[in-house]
């Protein structure tokens, strides 16, 4: 599969800088502020209820046990097993809780997601692999569950027990305390420096995740695999994607290993601390120094072994934070996506349209960078009638019918719907007004009904049939075993281009437009299937203003004007009759296809 694509990168404006971002990610849970603030309730009840444990124990040791005292020995034991009971009940509402948080999150980002790029224009999904747009929504919105379900309230849950058991571990004994924290600079450097190596691996990681995706997606469809089997092709697809895959091996390992021996160091450093202080209490025994009591050593370093867990693990929540940045910076860029094609603040609606559509002095180019693809076009195509647009490929004649749905907005004149700009119109009416029919027919993998009733889901039984019988595709239909229960496989590939095309103008005779444009609706098919399906157009385009954009100039014969395109500007126009009369270049377009006819 071609591996050439243009790939966004964050414009000025794009929040790339890391405090901002973070500020960005937490605005994410502002939702779900009160939820939170339970959440942290438990962590901080939680704590305290760790940090009670130690200093039980050392009353046992130094009091209870010496002095023979039974009652204060079982309260002790009963406050002990109270505490554990508390943190266990403590730390399943506090997944819970942070779970279904990082969930909503979750679900948010994706919807927010999913919703800008169902409002980008054309021009970006024509530049853009489908493969990379599944990996963002799919691959590094997955990656950050972790992180949203999990890593916040670890963080908070274990800064507040580091906190917690530093303050307790003074109250035993502040020269111990200071012993033990002697080196933790050190470890949150390490920590700092492990993160931002993460980083780096994990951007690369998941660049090579979407190209992956979108060698699947082209690959593995329908139609890349009928064009890998007839090119022969199967082999060297595999071993493209073996290689692929390979290098994705690497960066796993790599960003799995990496600053894994630095922090291991950590791990033992921190294991071996119970020694050290064991040896530093001693040893302030031998010189002379006060006395620690068995009950505070023991509790001391209790508390120690308490604060091991939760010290490297918030090391560890630095690391998978600096790690996360890289995927939440992906996804911010999606939803940093400029937005070309925009509703107006107070847009006009039409309760009523009845179809006239003027292009006045219209001109459009995808960008800076090369000329105009349509340059000063003037037409107007009254309510009810036909417009046809020929000319040789790339004179802009698709460019300029899908300006009218707005799937492209013109970058100089206007395109009015009923005297309306449909740069002012609301979404609802364009959608409403304006029906697409294209020479490649998109199907979903699901019924014949389901994907009919994609134009009018409250389209009733009788409403599908009225509309298959007027496509010419009914008894098709029903000639299935499972009629209109039947599924139309990926892209529709069961059935045969000239039922999938009369399946898609059923569907639009459902929605019933006033506006219709058919985009060489009949260009691929042949002379037989062409009769069947132009036979569902006439119907189609009874009584609606439609705009035709012809490949076989026999099918616009009986348009009410035909408009001949020529490097985006309009070189002839008139009625079929009155341009051959005129003998000029769409004569000569007509003689061109008699020519190619067959003759048999």
């Amino acid at each position: 599969m071609p591996r050439d694509h243009i790939e966004w990168t964050p414009s000025p404006g794009t929040s790339t800088d890391q405090p901002r971002q973070v500020r960005r990610i937490l605005s994410l849970f502002k939702p779900y502020r009160a939820r939170l603030a339970v959440v942290g309730l438990l962590v901080g009840a939680s704590s305290l209820v760790s940090v009670a444990t130690p200093f039980l124990l050392k009353e046992t040791l130094d009091v209870a046990i010496p002095q023979g005292r039974t009652g204060l020995l079982s309260l002790l034991a009963l406050g002990m097993i109270l505490s554990a009971v508390l943190n266990s009940v403590f730390g399943v509402l506090q997944t819970l809780i942070s779970t279904t948080v990082g969930q909503r999150v979750m679900h948010d980002l994706r919807t927010a997601v999913y919703g800008r790029l169902q409002r980008m224009s054309l021009a970006f999904f024509t530049r853009t692999r489908t493969g990379e747009v599944q990996s963002r929504i799919a691959n590094d919105i997955g990656g950050m569950q972790a992180t949203v379900t999990s890593t916040a309230t670890s963080l908070v849950s274990n800064l507040t027990s580091v906190v917690a058991t530093i303050i307790a571990m003074i109250a035993l004994d502040w020269r111990l305390t200071v012993v033990s924290l002697l080196l933790l600079p050190v470890f949150v450097w390490i920590s700092r420096r492990v993160g931002n190596e993460r980083k780096k691996i994990t951007t690369q990681r998941q660049k090579q995740m979407a190209a992956m995706a979108a060698t699947v997606t082209e690959s593995l469809s329908v139609s890349g695999i009928l064009l890998g089997r007839t090119m022969g092709r199967s082999d060297s697809l595999t071993r493209s994607f073996a290689e692929e895959s390979e290098q994705l091996v690497g960066l796993e390992v790599r960003a799995s290993m990496a600053g894994r021996w630095r922090m291991a160091v950590i791990t033992i450093v921190m294991a071996a601390m119970p020694a050290v202080i064991y040896w530093t209490a001693g040893l302030a025994l031998q010189l002379g120094g006060p006395g620690v009591s068995i009950g505070t050593l023991v509790a001391f370093v209790s508390l120690q072994q308490g604060l091991f867990r939760p010290a490297v693990s918030l090391l560890a929540t630095g690391v998978q934070i600096q790690t996360s940045l890289a995927l939440f910076q992906r996804i911010f860029e999606y939803l940093d996506l400029p937005v070309d094609i925009t509703e107006r603040a107070e847009p006009v609606h039409l309760d009523e349209v009845k179809g006239e559509v003027r292009f006045e002095d219209v001109t459009f180019g995808y960008d800076d960078k090369g000329g105009p693809v349509l340059d000063g076009i003037d037409i107007t195509v009254p309510a009810g009638s036909g417009l046809a647009l020929v000319g040789a490929t790339g004179a802009g004649k698709s460019t300029l019918g899908y300006l009218v749905p707005r799937l492209y907005d013109v970058t100089g004149g206007r395109v009015t719907l009923d005297g309306v700009d449909v740069r002012d119109l609301d979404f609802d009416t364009l959608a409403r007004a304006v029906g697409v029919v294209s020479q490649e027919t998109y199907l979903f993998h699901a019924s014949v009904a389901e994907n009919l009733r994609f134009a009018k889901p409250e389209a009733t039984d009788e409403e599908l049939y009225a509309a298959a019988r007027a496509a010419q595709i009914h008894d098709h239909i029903v000639s299935l075993s499972d009629g209109y229960d039947t599924v139309v496989g990926e892209r529709g590939h069961r059935f045969s281009g000239g039922e999938k095309q009369r399946l898609a103008i059923a569907r639009t005779i459902l929605r019933d437009p006033p506006v219709l444009i058919l985009d060489e609706a009949t260009s691929a098919l042949d002379t037989r299937t062409e009769h069947a399906v132009q036979k569902a157009i006439d119907a189609l385009s009874a009584d609606r203003t439609t705009l035709t954009i012809a490949h076989r100039l026999s099918t616009v014969r009986g348009a009410d004007q035909i408009a001949v395109l020529d490097r985006g500007r309009v070189v002839e126009r008139g009625t079929h009759e009155e341009l051959l009369a005129r003998d000029g270049r769409y004569a000569a377009l007509v003689r061109r296809d008699a020519r190619l006819e067959p003759t048999s």
